[in-house]
């Protein structure tokens, strides 16, 4: 079945219902089914129109919009084949995709994308037309044409073209953190026995009900499975196009669900603890009483256990004195998270659990239709990555090396025969790159990527996931990256939050100049050593940091220093700062 077959379901459903929410000069507006359905099809008689045939590739390069998941499942519905571009890829980068995926028709969202598009057109062979989705951007009207206008005289009414379990949706291209990017080749089945198994899982009550808000890039698998299983349920979806109005958007449009990557919850994590500790005693007091009384409610609740009447009305009495306050900022009704992409702390999920707002932790790949594993409503582990969905199999091969099994698994990587054989064993199990383990219960462990393994120059086996979760997860630290692999100790490039860090320059008598100066400082170094130290008290002296460089700039996603989703390109980072690795290690 084509997976946009549930515009028709839904529109049938629930007609007059808002589909989807979007901002239009400075307000938030929202469109129906019935229209949201018709402007999807529009979009899809307008495609055939220009030559787009069943099994055509086309591409997307754009930040998240309305426009993005109209022209996705208008492309879908035509039996086309959607090719989603990081709205942050270079020219060069959107150049390789549109080559290795021959795509026909792309649609740009902003100045930059356009004029990477125009100039690629007009050397590409396989690149006939730019659709542009945005009226502010100035386009030459040679090879280009904006959305609302290529769509104004088609035909309302469009046939869903009618799809197998095995034929391709969409190539997602992996962002990697090494190598040459591959199209991973997912199919409308992946996506709906994927759709089919969540909803199985979890057993969502009256799910036309929600509103979800999508914030993650919808290029990565992770944002735009869930968007669609949004959706494909009939839960509302509103799109937020500037990611740097999160905080804004969350109280202006109070969604009910939203999946974000961990830096998002530490980041909250980290800021409730600093307000704590620079606040009175009694407001102390009153903060760990709430905690206290909202983890025993949570973990009766994990447990699937009954809240005693007299524990309900203390959490009701701390939800009114704390929580709420905190959950406001987050809109107010927050209250399903699933949280993929890197490890999550067990002391963050157990923070936001006392709250009352579950982080459904999970894992999976661009290769295996996002989720493999998440955690159940009841009975899940912290710090563990749950239990399998659907028909999902997991073992645990060489290396520790988690290998799966199930009907998300991609079809392979386009073009790439070999490559794709390379991540198969003999009898069809993926191999995921990931290191993991099972406990008697089948909840997966995640130790950390095989890849990321490092061996010191002293024989110890260091993982660097947990420790830069450790680091990250205080107020002044914004990414860690480890370095260890034949090294005699652990070292570490930190990113300062520079946020918090300018707020505290006034409390230490700094007047600000310029980060390269302020990092380098002698008092901002103690003060960092002193927040390594405490972070660090209950660490293996072996994976301790013994020593760190403060760096004076984020790392860039346009540089290749980390990947649209923020994990660290190791490979990338080890090299571009050599030097100031190797200065760790002088003395």
């Amino acid at each position: 079945m084509n997976i946009t077959q549930f515009l028709n379901t839904n529109t049938e459903k629930y007609s007059l219902k808002h589909a989807i929410g979007f901002r239009k000069d400075n307000k938030w507006e929202s469109i129906n089914w019935k229209d949201f359905r018709r402007m999807v099809f529009k979009t899809a008689n307008a495609l055939k129109e220009a030559g787009v045939e069943e099994n055509d590739r086309v591409a997307i390069y754009s930040d998240n919009s309305a426009e993005w998941i109209v022209f996705d499942l208008a492309i879908l519905s035509i039996g086309a084949v959607t090719v989603p571009i990081y709205s942050t890829n270079s020219k060069e980068q959107a150049e390789y995709i549109i080559n290795d995926s021959e795509s026909k028709i792309i649609m740009v969202g902003n100045q930059e994308q356009y004029d990477a598009a125009y100039e690629l057109i007009q050397r590409n062979v396989f690149l006939k037309k730019i659709i542009v989705s945005k009226k502010k951007v100035w386009i030459k009207k040679e090879f280009s044409e904006f959305l609302e206008d290529f769509i104004k005289t088609a035909k309302e009414h469009s046939e869903i073209v009618e799809k197998s379990d095995d034929d391709l949706a969409t190539l997602i291209y992996t962002s990697g953190t090494t190598g040459i990017p591959k199209g991973v080749m997912l199919t409308h089945g992946n996506f709906n026995k994927s759709f089919e198994a969540h909803f199985d899982f979890f057993k969502f009550k009256n799910f036309q009900n929600e509103h979800s808000l999508a914030f993650l890039p919808l290029t990565h698998v992770f944002e735009r499975s869930w968007t669609l299983l949004c959706l494909f349920g009939g839960a509302k979806v509103s799109f937020l196009e500037n990611t740097k109005l999160i905080a804004s958007t969350l109280t202006e449009v109070k969604p009910t669900m939203m999946c974000a990557v961990p830096r998002f919850y530490q980041k909250i994590y980290a800021g409730v603890n600093e307000m704590v500790k620079d606040g009175s005693e009694t407001k102390k007091k009153i903060f760990n009483w709430a905690m206290s009384v909202g983890s025993e409610v949570a973990e009766l609740k994990r447990l699937g256990k009954a809240v005693p009447f007299a524990l309900n009305l203390k959490n009701s009495a701390a939800n009114k004195l704390v929580f709420q306050k905190i959950k406001n900022k987050m809109g107010g009704n927050l209250w399903f998270m699933p949280c993929g992409g890197a490890s999550l702390s067990p002391e963050v999920t157990k923070f936001f659990d006392a709250m009352g707002i579950r982080i459904t932790v999970g894992y999976g790949l661009t290769e295996t239709t996002a989720t493999l594993t998440a955690f159940p409503f009841t009975h899940y582990e912290h710090g563990s990555a749950g239990i399998t969905l659907g028909d999902t199999k997991i073992k645990i091969g060489e290396n520790d090396e988690i290998l799966a099994k199930g009907s998300g698994i991609m079809k392979g990587y386009y073009k790439k025969a070999e490559e794709t054989a390379a991540v198969f064993t003999e009898d069809g199990w993926f191999k995921t790159g990931d290191a993991g383990k099972l406990d008697e219960k089948g909840n997966l462990y995640i130790t950390d990527r095989i890849k990321d393994l490092m061996k010191t120059s002293n024989g110890k086996y260091v993982t660097p996931q947990p420790i830069e979760n450790l680091l990250s997860n205080n107020q002044f630290i914004s990414q860690a990256m480890v370095v260890a692999e034949g090294k005699p100790f652990v070292t570490a490039l930190i990113i300062p939050n520079f946020e918090a860090l300018k707020d505290q320059l006034p409390k230490m008598n700094m007047p600000f100049t310029s980060w390269e100066e302020i990092v380098n400082s002698d008092q901002i170094k103690a003060f960092y050593q002193q927040k390594i130290d405490e972070i660090q008290q209950s660490q293996s002296g072996f994976e301790k940091v013994k020593k760190f460089t403060l760096m004076p700039a984020e790392f860039e996603i346009g540089s290749g220093e980390i990947t649209p989703t923020l994990k660290v390109k190791r490979n990338v980072v080890l090299e571009k700062y050599k030097e100031l690795i190797d200065k760790m290690y002088l003395h």
